[in-house]
C-alpha cells in the first residue's frame, strides 16, 4: 500500500472534474430522458461522405499512420475552402495542420503559445476545454463576459481594452459563440483586430460553427482584418458542419511559423488521427453551397421549434444568430439556481440541459442560464417541447 500526501491530480486541473457534458449525458441515459445537453445531431451526415470514408478504409487510405501534418488531399480542401468562402490564401503544405477536433487543435495551441504566468483574455461563458487548456499551459485566464442586452449576448469593448495588461499573451475569441448563440458584428471584429494590433497580441479563434449562421447574422473569420492574419491562429472542425461528430477531424490555419509551433505541441498529443475520415472530410469541403444552405435551414428551422417550446414553457429565451444552441433563463420560474434546475430537471420533465453557470468564472452572471442543443430529430424536439410545457405556471 502507498500514500502520499500530495494529491493523485496535478493541482492545476484541481478545479476540473469530470465535465458537465459527461455528466449530464449519464442522467439522461439513468432516467431515459431526452438529451438536449450535449451538442451532437441524432442523425448522420450526408449519405455521399459516409460512404467515402467506407471508400478510404477498403482501399487502404489512412489505415495507417497518416503524415503529421494530415493527409495532402485535406490541407488541400481546407486552404481551398478558406480561399473560396473568405479570400484567405493559405499554403496546405506550412500553414494547414489537421487535428483530432477542436478540441485537440485548441489544446495544442495554447500548449504551444503560452508559457507560465501568460494571460489568455477570452470571452465568458466559455466552451469547458478553453479553461482546462489555459490551466495545462500554465496560463491565466482573464474572462470578459458577454451580457445579455436586447435578445442577444453583446461584448463590452470597453471591458475588453480594459483586460489586457503588459501579461496578455493572447486573445482566445469564439465565434458564432458556444453557448451564447452570438455571432460577433463586423464593428466588433474590427475593433478586436485593432486592439491586437495595437497591443502586439496573438489571436485564436475557435470558428467551428462558421457555417452555421442564422437571419441577418454574417460569419467573418477575424484573419481577414488588416494585420490580423499573421497573428491569428484560426481553428476549423468538420463535425458540427457535416454531422460527424464522431470522427473528430479539426484544423489550424495560420502562418508557417505559427502552424509549426502548434505542430510542435499536437505531435506530443493524439501524434495522428483519423485517417479514412480526413479523405471523407477532404470531399465534404468541397460539397456544393446547396449542402451549406440547406442545412443551415434546417437549424434554423428546429431553432425555432424548439424556441416556440421554450417560450410556452415560460422560459426567457435568448434567440441565437449561430450554433447548435439555446440559451434561456430560469427566473421566470422563480429559480435562480441553474445547475440545480438542470439536476431536478429529468424527474421534472425527462428532459437535459446544460447549466450555463458552469461556462462562467463570474458565477452570478451565468447563475440562471440554461442551455439547450436542438440539433435533432423534429419529433425528437416536437416530444421535449411538449414535456417541456410541464413546467408552465
Amino acid at each position: 500500500m502507498t500514500s502520499t500526501a500530495r494529491p493523485y491530480l496535478n493541482r492545476r486541473l484541481a478545479e476540473f472534474g469530470t465535465t458537465i457534458f459527461a455528466e449530464m449525458s449519464a442522467l439522461a441515459v439513468a432516467t431515459g430522458s431526452i438529451n438536449l445537453g450535449q451538442g451532437f445531431p441524432d442523425t448522420d451526415g450526408p449519405e455521399e461522405i459516409r460512404e467515402a470514408a467506407v471508400r478510404a478504409l477498403r482501399d487502404g487510405r489512412g489505415n495507417q499512420y497518416p503524415p503529421g501534418p494530415g493527409v495532402p488531399e485535406l490541407r488541400n480542401a481546407i486552404a481551398a475552402h478558406q480561399r473560396r468562402r473568405y479570400g484567405l490564401t493559405y499554403d496546405p503544405d506550412t500553414e494547414v495542420l489537421v487535428t483530432a477536433g477542436a478540441t485537440e487543435a485548441i489544446a495544442a495551441t495554447l500548449l504551444a503559445l503560452l508559457e507560465p504566468g501568460d494571460e489568455v483574455v477570452a470571452l465568458e461563458p466559455y466552451y469547458d476545454s478553453y479553461a482546462a487548456s489555459i490551466a495545462m499551459a500554465g496560463g491565466r485566464r482573464v474572462p470578459v463576459t458577454l451580457r445579455p442586452d436586447a435578445g442577444r449576448f453583446t461584448l463590452d469593448l470597453d471591458e475588453l481594452r480594459a483586460a489586457v495588461t503588459d501579461r496578455t499573451r493572447l486573445l482566445l475569441i469564439n465565434t458564432p459563440h458556444n453557448p451564447t448563440g452570438t455571432v460577433l458584428t463586423r464593428a466588433e471584429l474590427a475593433a478586436i483586430a485593432e486592439l491586437a494590433v495595437e497591443r502586439d497580441l496573438l489571436v485564436v479563434t475557435d470558428e467551428v460553427y462558421e457555417h452555421l449562421v442564422f437571419d441577418d447574422a454574417e460569419h467573418i473569420p477575424l484573419a481577414t482584418f488588416p494585420g490580423m492574419r499573421e497573428r491569428t491562429v484560426t481553428i476549423g472542425s468538420a463535425g458540427k458542419t457535416y454531422s460527424f461528430t464522431g470522427w473528430k477531424v479539426g484544423w489550424v490555419t495560420s502562418t508557417a511559423s505559427l502552424v509549426t509551433a502548434v505542430r510542435s505541441a499536437k505531435q506530443f498529443l493524439t501524434y495522428v488521427s483519423s485517417g479514412p475520415f480526413q479523405y471523407a472530410i477532404a470531399e465534404a469541403l468541397r460539397l456544393p453551397d446547396a449542402y451549406f444552405d440547406g442545412f443551415r435551414a434546417d437549424l434554423r428551422r428546429k431553432r425555432d421549434l424548439l424556441g416556440a417550446g421554450l417560450r410556452a414553457a415560460g422560459f426567457e429565451v435568448y434567440q441565437p444568430q449561430g450554433t447548435y444552441f439555446i440559451t434561456t433563463d430560469i427566473t421566470p420560474f422563480g429559480e435562480k439556481d441553474a445547475y440545480a434546475f438542470c439536476r431536478a430537471l429529468p424527474e421534472r420533465c425527462g428532459v437535459v440541459a446544460i447549466p450555463n453557470s458552469v461556462f462562467y468564472d463570474d458565477l452570478d452572471a451565468g447563475r440562471s442560464q440554461v442551455r439547450f442543443a436542438f440539433c435533432k430529430r423534429d419529433d425528437v424536439l416536437h416530444e421535449a417541447a411538449s414535456r417541456l410545457r410541464r413546467l408552465a405556471p
